[in-house]
């Protein structure tokens, strides 16, 4: 019972040091709860616009999933921690964080994702050849998904019910990516592909609603 008790102990005091850089000198808020400012955007529709997929209401960035694509960030970031606060409000769906996203833009670039189909939160994929490694019993690969899919699949479920708010934590440092949802390490992945990219979210089908994009850059 002891070890038990430390190792809760331990996770908890994790999450507190995790929550406390949202904070924490030097954060960036790449959504600022106001506008687009600082966003770009990729929809696989060219006569749609940024506005007609992304808005913001009560300081909640809306998408509504369709055309598929993805908003961006400007500028380019390669180690980091990076906190999402996330909730379908209605439906379940699909959709996704893109990280060191490098190439031209397609709707699966060349990057990692951290999924954020409801259901498979905390899974980490690789698209177009980005190498991504774990656990042997929890790689997969897709080869005719993104230009070779490959996954490294999470360890347990911590999403919280439909509507509700949930929290992605994910710490990307050189060749590996640390990710916890909800307070919990739910995956960790070995072999990135390390190099400066783009950050965004994915509109992947049904409507998602963020209210956190918050990023630490790690040196």
């Amino acid at each position: 019972m002891k070890s038990v008790a430390v190792a809760l102990a331990a996770i908890a005091c994790a999450a507190l040091v995790s929550q406390a850089r949202d904070t924490a000198e030097g954060a960036i808020q790449l959504f600022n709860g106001q506008d687009l400012a600082g966003w770009g955007c990729f929809l696989v529709d060219d006569a749609a616009a940024m506005e007609d997929v992304w808005s913001v209401r009560d300081g909640v960035l809306v998408c509504q999933g369709s055309p598929q694509g993805y908003l961006c960030t400007e500028d380019e970031y390669e180690d980091f921690h990076l906190v999402v606060e996330w909730r379908w409000p209605s439906e379940p769906g699909n959709s996704g964080v893109l990280m060191r996203i490098a190439g031209e833009p397609e709707m699966l670039p060349y990057c990692m994702e951290a999924q954020l189909q409801h259901g498979n939160a905390g899974d980490v994929y690789g698209f177009q050849g980005f190498r991504v490694t774990g656990h042997p019993a929890r790689q997969f690969q897709m080869p005719q998904v993104g230009g070779g899919l490959v996954g490294v699949r999470k360890l347990s479920d911590f999403e919280n019910e439909l509507g509700e708010w949930n929290r992605y934590e994910i710490t990307v440092q050189g060749d590996r990516v640390a990710v916890m949802v909800n307070g919990m390490q739910v995956n960790e992945v070995t072999g990135a592909d390390t190099h400066p990219g783009k950050i965004a979210l994915q509109s992947e089908g049904g409507v998602i609603e963020f209210r956190s994009v918050t990023l630490t850059p790690l040196y």
